[in-house]
């Protein structure tokens, strides 16, 4: 089989995106049933089914190649690309019936996230990059802001509560913004990368949880990293922003003092 490229990639990872989302909305704000799994988090089938519907739509295309989802943990194959999903991101919030979650992939060649998808179901918004093809929003380009103040900034945050009781950082950037928001789980990252929002912040993070932001963030303009500074998206915890503020916010993040 030949090698795929980048662009292949992301049309494939674009169709399983729609797909899986368009699966999550027959049981949007249908009164799901709700399941609380091992880590005391919550699923329900509308993850499951969009996950099975995610898995078969890239097998269909690459059945050889790797596969890490959520839900469905990991299928060996050719470890050169490596699939990464989250059905729904933001299963707290689509039980609640609010339209803020999404369906994200991510692609890994040869260890490097390059391929990138954020679908917005309830919104119909799909956004998504390639490593040196640029940042799509509905099929337009997609840039940061370039709001260069912290002062003048919109900061977004997937949990208050978990980063409060981190550290000070959250509470030292709320006071040099001017606007602070919970628009959270990938749709914060999405508002940044389409530059709606300025930075994004969450205290915590899983890799299918953040799987596109970077080839995503980076494409668009902006930066997506580690809470010290590494971009990656396996680190602990993660941050975006616009490039003009990245410095700004990183200095604030390097030198929190824990809480814990």
């Amino acid at each position: 089989m030949n090698s795929p490229s980048l662009n292949d990639l992301l049309n494939v990872a674009v169709d399983a995106a729609y797909l899986g989302g368009r699966r999550t909305l027959a049981y949007f704000n249908a009164g799901v049933a709700v399941e609380i799994k091992a880590d005391q988090t919550p699923v329900t089938q509308a993850d499951k089914e969009a996950e099975d519907v995610i898995r078969a739509e890239i097998t269909r295309h690459y059945p050889d190649h790797e596969i890490l989802g959520e839900e469905g943990g990991t299928k060996k194959g050719d470890s050169r690309y490596r699939w990464i999903i989250d059905p729904i991101d933001g299963t707290k919030t689509f039980i609640c019936g609010v339209p803020f979650y999404g369906v994200l992939i991510g692609v890994e060649v040869e260890g490097k996230p390059s391929v990138g998808v954020i679908y917005m179901p309830a919104f119909d918004e799909m956004i998504c990059a390639a490593n040196g093809m640029g940042c799509l929003w509905n099929g337009r380009k997609a840039s940061v802001s370039k709001t260069s103040k912290l002062s003048d900034a919109v900061l977004l945050s997937t949990n208050i509560t978990a980063c409060q009781a981190r550290s000070d950082a959250f509470d030292r950037l709320t006071k040099a913004t001017k606007i602070q928001r919970t628009w959270g789980d990938c749709y914060g990252y999405a508002l940044v990368a389409t530059g709606r929002a300025d930075i994004m912040l969450d205290p915590a993070m899983n890799p299918w949880d953040c799987a596109p932001m970077l080839p995503i963030l980076s494409e668009a303009g902006g930066h997506f990293m580690t809470w010290a500074g590494e971009p990656s998206i396996w680190g602990k915890d993660a941050f975006a922003s616009n490039a003009a503020l990245n410095a700004d916010v990183l200095a604030i993040l390097k030198n929190e003092k824990r809480n814990y």
